[in-house]
Parts: structure tokens; sequence; C-alpha cells
């Protein structure tokens, strides 16, 4: 079988969001999370997995989840208006993101102003993530990651000139960086499957299919910097990651990341967010759409499932 990574999304999103995820890392079940950098419940988050690692079987890989839809500005709304309003809220869309890509006029300041929140975002849970390993040392609680990983909030750094600004990051600061996501999910095994087709939302064959073409310029990345090429499984059922179709669909997409020599990076998201937290922070669409929504808890006893596969 391919190398599988059972991946949580959405770690400091809120303190609810992160005690559900932490409850799965506690039994083992999570490989790897992302953690949203800019929210103002982070710190709090990061104590509660702090307070944790030394009781958990062992600590996850640990990725910078970053975020230009919700949150806050981490370089400050000043330097990146384009991105934040006059109160540092990030107020694009993830259409909004994809629009600067393709507006001449925009695009130049577009990516600086992208530069400078991806270096803050990436810093920011950088030094977090590097403490927690430090915790972990001490504690003897296992971790295999050495270096930083990087995704994103509903994969925007897929978009190109979100791309573009990252490499060009990475590149400048010199980070060490082992790991970044390809939302590259193949098609073939969700078509073949006749009787599911009813229970995907369309907008999510959009979003494979948008992502795929923008996967080419992941799997060269990852090929001249030697690491890892992977496939993601998460996109065309996102939001509804349910155990029933994971059993019915395994065997043909481990088969196909088997074939094609990929890790497969199962993605999840466990964590629900309460009535009570939301806050201007997080768009009221996507908390009513997402956060908010009992298939979160659907997500969580897939994870815990997931194991027996």
């Amino acid at each position: 079988m391919p190398e599988i990574d059972i991946h949580a999304d959405d770690y400091a999103l809120t303190v609810n969001t992160s005690k559900d995820m932490l409850s799965c890392m506690k039994k083992g079940e999570l490989d790897s999370i992302s953690i949203v950098p800019n929210m103002s419940c982070f710190d709090e988050c990061m104590e509660l997995l702090y307070a944790s690692i030394p009781s958990l079987p062992f600590l996850p890989k640990m990725s910078v989840h970053l975020d230009f839809v919700e949150g806050r500005s981490l370089a400050g709304a000043g330097k990146v208006p384009l991105l934040a309003d006059g109160s540092g809220l990030m107020g694009l869309s993830w259409g909004g993101v994809f629009l600067l890509s393709y507006l001449p006029w925009k695009r130049r300041a577009a990516k600086e102003q992208l530069k400078r929140e991806i270096k803050a975002q990436i810093e920011r849970v950088n030094h977090a993530v590097t403490n927690a390993m430090e915790i972990a040392k001490k504690s003897g609680t296992a971790c295999l990651q050495s270096g930083i990983r990087i995704d994103s909030h509903q994969h925007a750094h897929m978009i190109p000139v979100v791309w573009e600004a990252l490499c060009e990051v990475i590149a400048q600061e010199r980070y060490e960086v082992e790991y970044i996501r390809n939302s590259k999910e193949m098609l073939g095994a969700f078509l073949t499957e006749i009787s599911l087709w009813k229970t995907y939302r369309p907008i999510n064959f959009v979003k494979n299919r948008l992502l795929f073409i923008y996967s080419h310029q992941a799997d060269r990345y990852a090929k001249a910097h030697h690491m890892e090429q992977m496939y993601l499984w998460g996109l065309v059922m996102s939001g509804h990651m349910d155990y029933d179709r994971i059993v019915r669909l395994y065997p043909k997409i481990a088969a196909k990341a088997k074939s094609d020599g990929r890790t497969l990076e199962i993605l999840f998201h466990p964590g629900l967010t309460l009535p009570e937290e939301v806050s201007a922070e997080i768009g009221k669409e996507a908390a009513e759409d997402f956060y908010l929504r009992d298939d979160r808890h659907v997500e969580m006893d897939a994870v815990s499932r997931l194991r027996a596969l």
C-alpha cells in the first residue's frame, strides 16, 4: 500500500475545533495537522497543544495553514490593503484571491502584499511548531517532523499569484521546507462509482478540476526540491468525508497512489465550531455551510475508524 497521511485541517480556527482535534491526537489517529495562524484564539489553542504533548502517543506533523480569506492580517492592515480592510480583517473570498492572478493592474502589488502576509503567517506558526517539537523532545514524545510544512485554507496557495509569492518567500528567507501540499486529486475513482455521483456537491468537481490544472506547478517544485510527490483526497468529498464512502473508494484511490509512487494525504475537518465562537474573523456563510455542521463529527468518526482499513 502507499504511504498514507491521515491529516486534519483547521487547528486554532476556534478553541472547540482545536479540542476536537486534540481528542483525535490523544488516540493517535492523526498523522498530521494544519495550524491556522491568524485567529485571535491562536495562543490559547497552542497552549492547549503544548500541555497535551507529554501525554500524546506521538506528535503529529504540523503545517502552516496559510489563510487569506478569514482571520486578521499578521502583516498589518496598512501593509496589505488588497487583502485586509482597515481594521485588519481579511476581506477577500477565494474568488477574490483568484482574480488577483488575472488582473494585470493589481497583480504585482498583490504579489508583494501576499509575500508580506505569507512571511508573517509562516513565522508565527513556525515559532509555535518549533516550541512544540522542543516540548516533544524533552518529554520523549516521538515526532518525525524536521522542517517547515505548508498548506492553506481553501487551497489558496495553489492560485498562481499566491504560489509565486510563496515560492519567492521560501527562497528569500531560505526556509527549510519539507512539504508543500499539492491539492491534486485524481477524479477517476469517483466517476467509476456511479451510485455515489448524487452524493457529491457539483461545485467540488469544479474545484477538483481547477486545482488539478494548478497542481503541475507543485509537482515541478517537489521534483526540483527533492520532496515526495503526493495525491490529496478531500476535494470531491470536501465537507463530508464520511466512513462509508471512504471504504468504497479506498481500494481504487490507494492503488492509484501506490502505482504512481505518491504519498496519499487523506484530508479531514474533524473539529466542530460552536455557535458562540463565530465572530467577525469567521465568514458567516462558511460558518453555516461548514464549521457549525454536524458533518464535522461525521468526519471525526471516519478518522477514528480509518485506521482499521
